[in-house]
């Protein structure tokens, strides 16, 4: 699968048992359709905050998802120090991440009480830890 980015080929990694495609150049994630769900710890909770993604209008240049290679949609996830702006696929196939994103929302979502992912993504990343 080739980044919606910068149009190189992504390596499928495991994280937490879920398989994502992590992109070696530009750092970004992609995450199928319910992954996100499963990475963070209560399923209910996390599909509340999928569930409050909100398409917004942006400047940003719209990414073709990789799987369907449609264009997605850019949705905004409010969090306390700023705005995180997503790309979600139109058809349910996933979420895009640009570097960083992921553990914004983690943090964001105030699901992963125990920073399992954040821990996780600094361990495959070499990113700095939270404490």
């Amino acid at each position: 699968m080739d980044c919606p980015v910068c149009k190189e080929a992504m390596i499928t990694m495991e994280l937490a048992e879920v398989e994502i495609d992590h992109c070696l150049a530009c750092a970004g994630i992609w995450l199928d359709g319910g992954e996100l769900e499963m990475l963070l710890a209560d399923p209910q909770q996390a599909a509340a905050v999928i569930d409050s993604f909100r398409p917004t209008k942006t400047t940003e240049k719209a990414r073709k998802c990789p799987i369907c290679l449609k264009k997605m949609q850019k949705v905004a996830a409010a969090a306390q120090e700023h705005t995180i702006l997503l790309d979600r696929c139109t058809s349910g196939d996933g979420l895009w991440f640009d570097k960083g994103e992921l553990n914004d929302i983690a943090a964001f979502a105030s699901l992963d009480e125990d920073n399992k992912i954040v821990k996780l993504l600094a361990d495959m990343f070499s990113t700095e830890k939270a404490k």
